[in-house]
């Protein structure tokens, strides 16, 4: 993971230098994204400053890594490949930039539309088995395993009419998903926490009974004995799980910490890697290029999760987009 980076920003580039409003914007926006009580800690921007900096380091260079943007307008699909796998036809295409919400929205915005604009595709890959035809020298093979790569649920985002611009919002687009990923992580432990004390209480109540001598008319002390002895381990146990989950007096500094173990480690949360795959017209995958197979490499965005989204900057021609929004 740390190869691609550096294959995609160079191995000797300096961390990028952040503003100082920008750092606290972005601390803010955290806290404001995952639970606003947080600003109760004592020195809770001391601590999410070094994790919010290193998640910028992060996201830039992610972001400033992808691939040049791949020209996109119906006179390229005929005669790139790349295209050509990315969508099925020539009218998906356009079916696509027509049907796009984000590119309707950037359109309606604009008095004229720009000769250019820059966004980031945003699909999902598909592969599939199938069984085919191949061509052995002069002997065809019938029901051959083959696989097939294609791709669905197309979008657009963050588009504008310069590729720095685009980028930019990128950046900010890759550091809210860090912020999400550590929303769920928050939430799980609130979730968990209210579970344990419900558990608690449970526990707690038939504990007060058995120590009433109420627990039924039957049975004798020590069956009582090792029932209230269950109780109380069952009882320490969840008191150990809601300590480490940071007891009453430490529950926000616990919710800050997931915060911060997010932010300060985003290579461990969102990643990006590239895949070469030789894939014919039909999107059948090949061992080796040929007149009708080439070579393509994609940049794949995976995080924590185990969402992996196939993305790639593109450049779309103004008229494109004017003729494909109503």
């Amino acid at each position: 993971m740390l190869r691609f980076l550096r294959s995609l920003v160079g191995a000797g580039e300096e961390k990028a230098s952040h503003p100082e409003s920008l750092v606290k914007d972005l601390i803010e926006r955290a806290v404001d994204a995952t639970d606003p009580w947080l600003r109760a800690v004592s020195g809770y921007r001391k601590k999410l400053r070094p994790a919010v900096i290193r998640s910028l380091d992060h996201v830039t260079s992610l972001m400033k890594g992808l691939p040049s943007p791949i020209p996109l307008c119906s006179g390229c699909f005929d005669d790139d490949p790349f295209l050509q796998a990315l969508f099925a036809s020539k009218a998906e295409m356009r079916t696509v930039l027509r049907n796009d919400r984000n590119l309707a929205v950037f359109r309606k915005g604009l008095e004229t539309v720009p000769h250019r604009i820059i966004a980031l595709l945003i699909m999902e890959k598909k592969e599939s088995a199938i069984f085919g035809v191949e061509m052995t020298g002069d002997v065809v093979a019938r029901d051959v395993c083959q696989e097939t790569v294609s791709f669905v649920a197309h979008r657009f985002v963050d588009p504008a009419a310069d590729e720095d611009e685009t980028r930019r919002l990128l950046r900010f687009r890759a550091f809210d998903r860090l912020i999400s990923i550590a929303l769920k992580r928050i939430t799980g432990m609130k979730v968990e926490r209210k579970d344990l004390e419900g558990r608690r209480i449970v526990l707690q109540g038939k504990l007060d009974l058995l120590q009433q001598g109420g627990w039924g008319f039957e049975g004798n002390g020590s069956e009582r004995d090792h029932d209230m002895a269950g109780l109380e381990e069952g009882i320490g146990r969840i008191n150990s799980r809601l300590s480490g989950l940071g007891g009453d007096d430490r529950m926000l500094e616990c919710y800050l910490d997931a915060l911060s173990d997010v932010l300060g480690h985003p290579e461990d949360h969102l990643w990006g890697k590239k895949e070469t795959v030789v894939l014919d017209s039909m999107g059948i995958k090949r061992s080796q290029p040929s007149n009708n197979a080439h070579e393509l490499t994609f940049v794949e965005l995976e995080n924590s999760t185990g969402r992996r989204l196939i993305i790639a900057l593109v450049d779309i021609a103004g008229d494109e987009l004017a003729e494909g929004v109503s």
